[in-house]
């Protein structure tokens, strides 16, 4: 029965020090993203193109 309280312990202090280094990440700027909004801008429109050569070629025929 021991055993289950420690390894409980050590499980919590795992999980607390994974949620400690993941806050330590995010103020550092580690999930920040710059570069994907100004390329995502420009593939937008080819796709919306696409989309709506697709459906006036469903539409004549």
């Amino acid at each position: 029965m021991s055993v289950i309280y420690i390894l409980l312990a050590v499980s919590i202090l795992v999980a607390v020090a994974f949620f400690v280094v993941f806050v330590i990440a995010v103020k550092r700027g580690q999930f920040d993203d710059s570069y994907t909004p100004s390329v995502r801008m420009l593939f937008e429109d080819e796709l919306i193109k696409d989309k709506t050569n697709k459906t006036i070629l469903t539409k004549k025929e």
